[in-house]
C-alpha cells in the first residue's frame, strides 16, 4: 500500500509563499494497492496535478475514485483532471451520496449549464458510478478490504478504512469528534473503527481555543484528534485538512504542541502535519 498526499488543505485552496511547505491544494489522496489497483480519495484541487502525473506515466489511466462528500473543496478539481478527457481512461466512482439523487447526477450538474465550459456527457473517459460504500459500508478492490463509516459533518460524509495484508490505513477528513453526534457516529464508534491502525489521517482543522466558537462546523480540534489516536492505539497520526488561514509557521507550532502532548501523556504514537507531496509506504 503506497499513499501520496496531493492535497492537504481544508475549505479552499490557498497556494502561496506562506503555505509552500504544508501545501495549499484541497483534499486529494492517491493510493497504489496490491495487484496494481489504484484508488484516489476525493477530487479537490490537488487532483489536477495528480492527473498530469498519471498521464505522464501511462496514457491508460484506470482508477477508483472514492468520494468522502461533495462539498466544493472535495470535488472542485474534477473538471481539471486531465484523464477524464482521454478515451483510454476508466474511472469507477463510489462514496457518499446522502441528500442527492446519486453521485452521477451530482457530477453531471457540476459541469456545463454555466458551471463549466464542458458538459459531463462530453467527457471521453469511461466513468461508472457505484454506491457500495454508501449502502453496504464495505467493498473490496483487488486484495484490499475497504470499510466506510459515517462522518460527523454538515450534510454527511464517509470515512474509509483500508486493510491490505497486515496493514491498516484509516482516512477521516471533515469529521467533528463530539459527544453530541447530530450527524455521523459517536466517539466510541470512531475509536473502534480506527483501532490498531498503522496510519490514521484525521481532520484537525482547529486548535482547542478555536473550536470553542466553531462547534457544529464539522471539523475537529487537536485535543480530540490526539485523544482518538491514543484511545484507538494507532501507530501514526497525520493532522489533516489544515485551516486555510494556517501558515507554515502556524502549522509548525500546532505540530510542536501535539508532540508535547504525546510526550506528556506518554502516548505510543507519532504525530505530524500532513505535507503535500508526502508519501507513505
Amino acid at each position: 500500500m503506497r499513499i501520496v498526499l496531493w492535497g492537504t488543505r481544508g475549505s479552499i485552496a490557498v497556494p502561496g509563499s506562506k503555505t509552500i511547505r504544508y501545501g495549499g491544494n484541497t483534499t486529494c489522496v492517491e493510493m497504489d494497492l496490491l495487484g496494481e489497483q489504484k484508488i484516489v480519495i476525493d477530487a479537490g484541487t490537488g487532483i489536477r496535478e495528480l492527473g498530469d502525473e498519471l498521464l505522464a506515466r501511462d496514457r491508460a489511466v484506470d482508477i477508483h475514485l472514492l468520494v468522502t462528500h461533495i462539498h466544493w473543496d472535495h470535488i472542485l478539481g474534477f473538471p481539471f483532471f486531465a484523464p477524464i478527457y482521454i478515451p483510454e481512461t476508466r474511472i469507477i466512482v463510489d462514496g457518499n451520496i446522502r441528500g442527492y439523487k446519486g453521485l452521477k447526477t451530482l457530477f453531471e450538474n457540476r459541469m456545463g449549464d454555466g458551471f463549466f465550459p464542458v458538459k459531463f456527457d462530453e467527457l471521453k473517459a469511461n466513468i461508472t458510478f457505484k454506491d457500495s460504500l454508501e449502502k453496504e459500508h464495505r467493498t473490496r478492490i483487488g486484495e484490499t478490504d475497504i470499510d466506510s463509516i459515517r462522518l460527523h459533518h454538515p450534510g454527511g460524509g464517509l470515512g474509509f478504512r483500508f486493510r491490505e495484508e497486515s496493514k491498516t490505513f484509516v482516512f477521516l477528513t471533515d469529521n467533528e469528534l463530539s459527544e453530541s453526534s447530530w450527524e455521523g457516529c459517536n466517539i466510541d464508534d470512531y475509536v473502534r473503527f480506527c483501532k490498531g491502525a498503522d496510519l490514521l489521517i484525521h481532520d484537525c482543522q482547529y486548535t482547542e481555543s478555536e473550536i470553542v466558537t466553531r462547534r457544529g462546523w464539522g471539523h475537529t480540534d487537536t485535543a480530540r484528534a490526539l485523544a482518538l489516536a491514543r484511545d484507538a492505539e494507532v501507530k501514526r497520526l497525520i493532522l489533516y485538512h489544515h485551516d486555510p488561514n494556517r501558515t507554515d509557521e502556524d502549522m509548525d507550532q500546532v505540530v510542536a504542541g501535539c508532540r508535547e502532548w504525546v510526550e506528556r501523556e506518554r502516548a505510543c504514537f507519532t504525530v505530524e502535519g500532513a505535507v503535500e507531496g508526502e508519501i507513505f509506504l
